[in-house]
């Protein structure tokens, strides 16, 4: 019988505290779920800690409400949340709450088999901010199959990062994502303020042998590069409800697309097109219609 492989959001799992109330988040859980609508719940798992506390129990329901898979270790600190603002565009401001679960996800036995047989995951650099995740990020990604799409999505959050994660992330990865903002960051960081961003994304291409970059720039499109391929995609004109979510569901469909065996640009418009869908509804994880998820297979 054949192994089950699994693509896995590994990181944190959080509550967004949103003005109409609290909804499930974390880039991480938010990647499992919108990869799960494209290659099947059951492939895709989330991979994280929670507390032992009420909403430790509340996570649990909703992840299972949302059809998520999940991985979650009890640790002694309290389940994380996230106090978000949104501004008259719907922009998210976030203030995400230290020294809380997924700080500390544990690198266990359960979490070693997953590595095992792990065909994508994504991490990011919010779940490295403490050294405990951090070591078990690392651990999980040098314990994957080589042939395991390894998505550094580096979501930047306020001081939640250095130089040396990031570096070490670009190292452990095969494919980075990125934004505009991010990227004016890393240019800055890295010295390289001299170039423009097609330019960046080549040199983080070649200098730390990617397979792709993935970049994207809101409402002026986004790109993938690879050593051969330069794919644009302008972003659709759509009414946007709130973009929490939307940058992890590009990221999720174009990483099922990839596995689905969609060649880069088409993968590229199915994550255009599922990111525009997901602007238009409340929260991180909208189900999405049949027509959608039919882009994939």
């Amino acid at each position: 019988m054949e192994t089950k492989r699994y693509v896995v959001g590994l990181g944190e799992v959080l509550w967004d505290v949103l003005p109409e109330g609290k909804k499930l988040g974390g880039a991480p859980a938010n990647f499992a779920y919108h990869a799960g609508q494209f290659i099947g719940s059951n492939n895709t798992i989330a991979i994280s800690a929670i507390g032992e506390d009420a909403l430790a129990e509340e996570t649990l329901t909703a992840l299972r409400q949302h059809g998520l898979n999940d991985l979650l270790p009890r640790v002694p600190y309290p389940t994380g949340t996230v106090q978000v603002q949104l501004d008259a565009q719907g922009i998210p401001t976030y203030d995400i709450k230290e020294n809380v679960a997924w700080d500390n996800i544990p690198y266990d036995n359960d979490i070693k088999q997953i590595a095992a047989n792990c065909r994508a995951v994504c991490f990011g650099s919010l779940a490295q901010r403490n050294v405990v995740s951090r070591a078990t990020i690392h651990r999980f990604l040098d314990d994957t199959p080589d042939d395991c799409l390894k998505i550094f999505d580096i979501n930047l959050r306020q001081q939640f990062y250095t130089k040396e994660i990031i570096e070490g992330s670009f190292k452990r990865c095969n494919i980075l994502k990125i934004n505009d903002e991010e990227l004016v960051i890393i240019n800055r960081m890295f010295g390289y303020e001299s170039l423009d961003m097609r330019d960046t994304c080549q040199k983080l291409l070649n200098s730390y042998s990617l397979d792709m970059v993935v970049l994207t720039c809101g409402t002026n499109g986004s790109y993938v590069f690879t050593h051969n391929i330069t794919s644009f995609q302008e972003t659709p004109k759509v009414k946007v409800a709130d973009t929490v979510g939307a940058g992890d569901s590009f990221t999720g469909s174009f990483c099922a697309a990839v596995l689905n065996g969609k060649p880069i640009e088409e993968a590229h418009k199915i994550a255009v097109r599922v990111s525009a869908f997901v602007c238009t509804q409340n929260g991180a994880m909208p189900k999405y219609s049949d027509e959608l998820i039919s882009l994939v297979k």
